[in-house]
């Protein structure tokens, strides 16, 4: 059982996916634990998120608070980013992808995470909501969210790129391609897609780029509408996301907005980071300046660090 903190020390909580309970996950929150009681901390690791929550609220224990790590994958950043979203967050990456770990460059090693904790090291970026949800990657609505519903739907433990497969032949047979209708901020006329991107940080699985203008501290969404609606069309945009050329082509708008609303004739699914997160009709709001997160003091290469990983992926 997890005690409490001790009023006396500077405490971290550690919320820890319990499927990085062994090997490798398990040696990095050790070593967290072990540097950040070398560095004055007292750090207590959460497996039950509920009980975490319960802690703080507790104005002593809150006030006390250094900083809570998310140990796992970029659902469990994301898990925090929602629960807690006054609290400054490190990530430990040990998940499939970990892209906002690469993107803010931060190593899969306890030790430099508990390092980064010590030496105060925040970068302050723009997140994004959808309905309640924050999120700091991406949404999509569409094919893509698709996917991901039927492969959370028919989820049993871990994912891995593998596990995308079936999904994606799934969707691909029987998808519908219904009209999206989008409203960007005060436009009184939508815009039509099949496909929508709405991109925070310019990075994504497979080491895509989805929106090369995405900046993390202009206020803005940077949307990608894809007008076309066929399994052919789904892969010649694939083929050119992939390739980085999707931009270019005559039926992909590129635009930006810090709000947008999105309706369709039929429910259509959305996603955010990799989720389910329910379907259409929904808005979709910009966050400006509303992530901390520790981050390697070297921001001078800090970006060159997070794009070389990105494309590396």
């Amino acid at each position: 059982m997890t005690r409490s903190p001790n009023h006396s020390l500077p405490w971290v909580a550690i919320q820890a996916n319990p499927k990085a309970g062994a090997g490798p996950g398990r040696q990095q929150i050790n070593a967290i634990v072990d540097s950040l009681r070398e560095r004055g901390f007292r750090p207590l690791v959460f497996t039950n998120r509920s009980r975490l929550s319960r802690i703080l609220e507790n104005p002593q224990y809150k006030a006390r608070l250094h900083c809570i790590v998310a140990a796992g994958g970029d659902g469990t950043a994301g898990d925090v980013i929602n629960r807690y979203p006054d609290c400054r967050i490190a990530i430990l990456p040990a998940g499939t992808e970990n892209l906002l770990a690469r993107y803010l460059g931060i190593p899969q090693d306890g030790r430099a995470v508990a390092e980064m904790i010590a030496a105060d090291h925040v970068r302050t970026i723009d997140l994004a909501q959808v309905g309640e949800r924050r999120f700091s990657l991406m949404a999509s609505i569409g094919f893509d969210a698709e996917v991901v519903h039927q492969l959370h739907s028919s989820r049993k433990g871990h994912i891995s790129r593998a596990s995308y497969v079936k999904p994606i032949w799934q969707v691909m047979r029987r998808y519908a391609y219904p009209p999206l209708r989008v409203w960007i901020d005060g436009e009184s006329t939508p815009r039509s897609a099949k496909l929508l991107l709405v991109v925070n940080l310019n990075a994504y699985a497979l080491g895509i780029q989805p929106a090369t203008s995405a900046s993390e501290n202009d206020g803005l969404l940077d949307l990608r509408l894809f007008e076309q609606g066929s399994a052919f069309q789904m892969l010649r945009y694939f083929y050119n996301v992939r390739r980085g050329t999707h931009e270019s082509l005559g039926d992909v708008q590129s635009l930006q907005a810090s709000r947008i609303r999105v309706e369709s004739d039929v429910p259509v699914a959305v996603q955010v980071d990799g989720d389910p997160a329910g379907t259409t009709p929904v808005e979709i709001t910009a966050l400006p300046a509303a992530g901390r997160f520790f981050v390697p003091g070297d921001q001078t290469s800090l970006k060159q660090r997070a794009d070389s990983s990105i494309q590396s992926a």
